[in-house]
């Protein structure tokens, strides 16, 4: 699998915003330095298709972060929603039906399967009587949706580096919870999982998922050539 991913491709910026016109002044700030944007629940639901085109019109690339769930022949039918529509990446949550359906009918699109979300930890695994560790569950998901063609996995900072050395490096690794500074503390948040974007990077992750830390930030523009900084430090500790 290629993987010539330019800087500005690296981090997706997460428009988790609630109208069209507040997700166009992002693009207008930022579209200079990022070229990967999320539109998610929220947003979709707000923008619909015309927020999608926006982003594919200004010639950069669009996550569709539904998190695809339901029955394997709906989830089919709502992965063919997304072709033809310039959609890069598109997420599927779900048990190995519902991967399988969502694998038959992508064809251009990336079907990336969401492993863990980084708002759940150990003590949620507890509540739900499963045992082992976050990172066990993560892998044996992660491995699931690779043979079944998934191409890629949505996984926090924390898995990256066991899923590179066990899964390898033919698929892709996008990745939520990152928030800025190498050597400082990491604001938390309701994401438990995180780290920087140089660890992410540095230990597999191929995007780095990223919206407060951004949209929150003083000085938006300054704190995205920050982290562009933290992940061409990862890049280069990683030998790429």
């Amino acid at each position: 699998m290629s993987k010539n991913i330019p800087l500005k491709e690296r981090i997706i910026f997460a428009l988790d915003v609630p109208n069209v016109d507040e997700a166009k002044k992002w693009l207008d700030l930022l579209g200079d330095h990022i070229h990967f944007y999320k539109v998610g629940l929220q947003l979709f639901l707000a923008g619909w298709w015309p927020v999608v085109e926006e982003i594919t019109g200004r010639g950069h690339k669009v996550m569709v972060d539904l998190k695809f769930f339901d029955i394997p022949e709906t989830v089919q039918n709502a992965v063919a929603q997304l072709r033809d529509r310039g959609v890069t990446f598109a997420t599927v949550h779900g048990n190995e039906p519902i991967i399988e359906a969502a694998v038959r009918e992508k064809e251009d699109l990336k079907i990336l399967a969401v492993t863990v979300l980084t708002s759940f930890d150990e003590s949620d695994m507890r509540q739900l009587g499963l045992e082992g560790s976050i990172e066990d569950l993560v892998l044996l998901r992660a491995k699931k949706a690779v043979d079944l063609g998934c191409d890629g996995v949505v996984a926090s900072p924390r898995e990256t580096a066991s899923l590179r050395k066990e899964l390898g490096d033919n698929f892709i690794i996008v990745t939520p919870g990152i928030r800025p500074g190498i050597n400082r503390d990491i604001e938390k948040d309701d994401q438990k999982r995180v780290a920087s974007a140089k660890e992410a990077i540095k230990n597999g992750a191929d995007y780095v998922v990223i919206g407060r830390p951004i949209s929150r930030a003083e000085d938006p523009v300054a704190t995205v050539v920050q982290i562009q900084k933290e992940i061409q430090k990862g890049l280069e500790e990683r030998g790429l």
